[in-house]
């Protein structure tokens, strides 16, 4: 009898633990279906998602935690620590004057962390789906792994190369990350290759940043940046304020070129949040750092004079 007793309660046992698996496996596909990223980045009030965001982040934390392989849940885990990295830690100490410097740095420091973390559980995605992805570029292997991949491993490309990017730009003296540059530029071209229209030109945006900021040996090339500036408006019909920004600070900043980045700024103003539901709050977040810049020119220019330049014909 007892042994009938404890072969059952055994059973119970097991088939609870498999309906609770069963069930944080449904709260995370229903967390992380197609459109369910729109509750953040359409809403229009940026201050109410910036309070959100963290427990967010550690909710589909702690879903990851029971579903380790759910590639959904570390797509959306790992982007949202790099998207609240950028959008409300970084961002934010960029605007804070020369004055506050020391807060500036260690929010600077505090953004490079959650970069991080979050391309640390970006990276554990790319390994459970080609094993040994992270080691691949010293091993002379991540050419065929990234010839492997398809158009749904875009994502993964995507913000784990563009968090780690991020980071080093706020850090350039660590070479840990400094050498990894080549795996990067390789992730996001065959990203490019995958799906150039991905998330709205995500990409081209990025290749705005990336190739206007680096310096050529590095991989630096100003007319790629102009041309991806150019892609971006004619895949966004001008939609996204993004590009202009990238453009200013890559391109019309370094260039001292005060025209090019007014009618930046001026177009990143004029662009109507409300016209592009799913990038509402990235345009929001983008024309008050376009505002910021703008008030705030003669921090970045020498000179205010609006006769020469000869820059870009942008």
């Amino acid at each position: 009898m007892m042994k009938i007793l404890s072969a059952l309660i055994a059973g119970l046992l097991a088939c609870s633990c498999s309906i609770n698996k069963m069930a944080m496996k449904s709260v995370a596909d229903t967390l992380t279906s197609g459109g369910s990223g729109d509750v953040f980045t359409g809403d229009p009030d940026p201050e109410l998602v910036g309070d959100a965001l963290p427990f967010a982040i550690k909710l589909y934390e702690s879903l990851l935690a029971s579903n380790p392989k759910h590639e959904g849940l570390i797509i959306t885990t790992g982007s949202l620590f790099v998207m609240y990295a950028n959008a409300y830690v970084q961002g934010p100490a960029e605007m804070l004057p020369s004055s506050r410097h020391e807060e500036r740095d260690a929010a600077k420091q505090r953004a490079k962390k959650l970069y991080l973390r979050g391309t640390a559980i970006l990276y554990t995605g790319l390994n459970a789906q080609y094993p040994g992805f992270s080691g691949a570029y010293q091993a002379g292997t991540l050419d065929a792994l990234l010839g492997k991949m398809k158009k749904a491993d875009v994502p993964l490309l995507y913000w784990a190369a563009a968090g780690t990017l991020a980071a080093f730009s706020l850090d350039p003296f660590d070479l840990g990350l400094g050498v990894k540059i080549p795996e990067l530029t390789a992730m996001i071209h065959r990203a490019y290759q995958l799906d150039p229209d991905f998330n709205s030109g995500a990409l081209d945006d990025f290749y705005i940043l990336f190739y206007g900021s680096l310096p050529e040996v590095m991989g630096g090339d100003k007319a790629k940046a102009r041309e991806h500036f150019e892609r971006a408006q004619e895949k966004t019909g001008g939609r996204i304020a993004g590009p202009y920004l990238s453009y200013a600070q890559a391109i019309a900043i370094p260039a001292q070129d005060y025209e090019a980045f007014a009618r930046c700024m001026e177009s990143a103003l004029a662009v109507d949040p409300d016209a592009d539901p799913p990038n509402r709050l990235a345009n929001i977040l983008a024309q008050r750092k376009a505002q910021h810049l703008l008030d705030n020119a003669d921090d970045y220019f020498v000179t205010l004079e609006m006769d020469g330049g000869g820059g870009d014909d942008y």
